[in-house]
């Protein structure tokens, strides 16, 4: 597939509680980007659907939903928002969130999206991230973030799993981003690295700011 017919995109990388979903929802509101997150998508899932029961089960017990299960559900999730208009992929970057998880989805993505740049939300305190993880699953009824055990099996399988899917691209296309201050301090920092991709981005299409 040519990248002319391959989605735009920037990924947001980190480990659980980093502020993916926080700084993905606030790029979801400016102008020429379109925000999806993976794991909002699993969460509106039927679960008494086929795919929404494996979802639920494997989530549930702090495990990675099947590669290819999780490519399906995307795909057929995003192709929607396409429909809808919701999201115009010749003129919007898409900012992905959650995806890819591992080294294997990589490979099942690579046709379809083309890879501006990669925001690593780095956390230095692991225990805060786990503090910050119950907080929203209070806040936001998460059932899949409210036990402790959990948690920390998201974070052992993040380790073993997700962070090598780093080492799959090129370390040019990789911007570190500190997670640790207040989202809007992480927000600044991710501005720095996304306006000149999308400055690019609309040069590439010919078109003013």
């Amino acid at each position: 597939m040519s990248d002319n017919n391959r989605y735009e995109t920037v990924l947001l990388f980190g480990a659980p509680g980093a502020g993916k979903g926080t700084q993905g929802n606030i790029l979801g509101h400016i102008p020429g980007f379109y925000h999806l997150s993976c794991g909002e998508v699993f969460r509106s899932l039927d679960i008494h659907s086929p795919d929404g029961k494996t979802v639920y089960d494997t989530t549930s017990q702090g495990k990675f939903v099947p590669d290819e299960l999780t490519i399906k559900i995307w795909k057929k999730s995003l192709e929607g928002q396409v429909a809808l208009s919701n999201y115009k992929p010749h003129e919007d970057i898409l900012i992905l969130d959650g995806l890819p998880r591992t080294i294997e989805q990589v490979e099942l993505v690579k046709n379809h999206i083309n890879v501006r740049r990669i925001l690593h939300l780095v956390c230095t305190d692991e225990e805060a991230m786990i503090h910050r993880i119950r907080r929203r699953a209070i806040r936001e009824n998460r059932v899949d973030d409210a036990n402790e055990s959990i948690i920390r099996r998201r974070y052992e399988v993040y380790h073993e799993k997700t962070a090598p899917v780093l080492e799959c691209y090129p370390q040019e296309l990789i911007s570190q981003i500190n997670a640790m201050g207040s989202p809007a301090e992480v927000l600044q920092s991710v501005l720095k690295e996304l306006v000149p991709v999308q400055s690019e981005h609309y040069r590439r299409l010919g078109r003013k700011f």
